[in-house]
């Protein structure tokens, strides 16, 4: 099983993060649906919500997925290029793939 959370709206004025899609909560009751081995898979091209989404799932406790270290890692080949990360590359901006696997 593998959950795909690919260019989520990264809302970026303070005043709407409220809406983020990626919240501590969402992160937990996520994680509890994944089973082990499982991946989760996350891309962005907003640098902010990158660092909140490793920030957010790097802290979860039980069931917790693992950061996959990126080790270089190229984008993940069976990614679909959404509309959202055409209009980032388009722009300039640098994509951030992330991967987690549940391993407890």
């Amino acid at each position: 099983m593998t959950l795909w959370m690919f260019f989520p709206d990264p809302w970026p004025k303070p005043r709407h993060h409220k809406r983020r899609l990626l919240t501590p909560a969402f992160a937990t009751l996520a994680a509890s649906r994944l089973k082990p081995g499982a991946i989760w898979r996350l891309a962005t091209d907003c640098a902010d919500y990158a660092d909140l989404m490793r920030k957010i799932l790097d802290e979860r406790s039980a069931p917790s997925p693992t950061r996959i270290p990126p080790a270089g890692r190229p984008r993940w080949e069976a990614r679909p290029i959404t509309q959202f990360e055409q209009r980032g590359l388009d722009a300039g901006r640098p994509i951030f793939d992330l991967a987690y696997r549940r391993v407890d």
